[in-house]
C-alpha cells in the first residue's frame, strides 16, 4: 500500500485514484492480468480495462498481447519521463489549437461583442478580484502590455525576483516604447543580481514598504492583499480596479 503523501503526489502527475491504485498494484507484481489487478487494487473490473488503457497511453505500463493478455509495469523513473513527454505533447497540441483559433471568424464576433460590452460599462468603475498567484501575474502582465506612459510597481524581494524572471522580455519591449517603469522593493544581496539586470529597463528604488501592487498609466491598479511569503500561491488574492485615483493610491503607499 502506498502512503497518503505518495498517493497525493502521484495524483498531481495527472493520475486519478484508480490509476494510482492499478499502477501501484502492478509495480508490486511486475506482470499480471487485468482481473488479478482488479482484485489486488480494489478497482471494479468494469473500470480496470479502461484504467489500464489510460495508463498505457500515459506511458506507465506496457501491454503483453498473449493469452491471457497481461500487463507489465514500467520502472517509475522511466514512467515519469514518459509522463513528461505526454504532458509536453498535450500542451503543444493545446497551444496549436489556441493559436489556430486566433484566425477563426468566430473570434471577430467575440471581439465585436466585447467592444459592445466595454462601451456600455463605466470605465472608471471597473473592478474585480483574482485568486491564485498565476492568475494575478497573468493580469499584471496584461495590464503592463497596455501601458502607454508609465508603470509603478511595489513588491517584495521574493516577488521582485519572480517578476524579473517572468517579465524581463516585456520590460525590454516597454522600454523601446518609451514607457517609464519604476519598481520599489527591499533591495538586498539576493535581489542585487536581478536589479542589476533590470536597471537597463526600469528605475529600481529601495523601500521599507512591503506593499504589493502595480499601477499602469495612473488609472489602473492591481494590489495583492496577502504577504506572498506566507500565502500559498494557490490562495494569493488580488483586487483590480480602474480609477483615476490609482496614481494617488500608489503615492500614499510609498510615502
Amino acid at each position: 500500500m502506498l502512503g497518503l503523501k505518495t498517493e497525493k503526489q502521484l495524483k498531481n502527475l495527472n493520475l486519478n485514484s484508480y490509476e494510482v491504485k492499478i499502477w501501484s498494484a502492478l509495480l508490486s507484481r511486475g506482470k499480471t492480468t487485468a482481473p488479478e489487478l482488479s482484485d489486488i487494487s480494489n478497482v471494479p473490473r468494469s473500470r480496470s480495462y479502461d484504467v489500464l488503457k489510460s495508463l498505457e497511453k500515459k506511458g506507465f505500463i506496457k501491454i503483453k498481447y498473449e493469452k491471457p493478455i497481461s500487463y507489465v509495469a514500467i520502472p517509475p523513473k522511466e514512467a515519469l519521463e514518459n509522463n513528461k513527454k505526454h504532458a509536453q505533447e498535450r500542451a503543444e497540441e493545446e497551444i496549436k489549437k489556441i493559436d489556430g483559433a486566433k484566425n477563426f471568424p468566430f473570434i471577430q464576433e467575440l471581439v465585436a461583442l466585447h467592444k459592445k460590452g466595454a462601451k456600455s460599462a463605466n470605465p472608471a468603475g471597473l473592478s474585480g478580484s483574482l485568486v491564485g498567484r498565476h492568475n494575478l501575474y497573468n493580469h499584471v502582465e496584461y495590464m503592463m502590455k497596455k501601458a502607454e506612459k508609465h508603470i509603478l510597481i511595489s513588491t517584495t524581494p521574493t516577488e521582485f525576483m519572480n517578476f524579473a524572471e517572468q517579465f524581463m522580455p516585456l520590460f525590454k519591449k516597454l522600454k523601446k516604447k518609451n514607457v517609464d517603469i519604476k519598481i520599489s522593493t527591499q533591495l538586498n544581496n539576493q535581489t542585487k543580481k536581478y536589479s542589476d539586470k533590470i536597471r537597463q529597463f526600469a528605475e529600481i528604488t529601495n523601500t521599507d514598504n512591503k506593499a504589493r501592487f502595480c499601477i499602469v498609466d495612473g488609472k489602473e491598479i492591481i494590489f495583492m492583499v496577502l504577504d506572498d511569503n506566507e500565502a500559498h500561491p494557490a490562495y494569493d488574492v488580488g483586487i483590480w480596479i480602474t480609477t483615476p485615483l490609482a496614481k494617488d493610491m500608489g503615492s500614499i503607499y510609498l510615502r
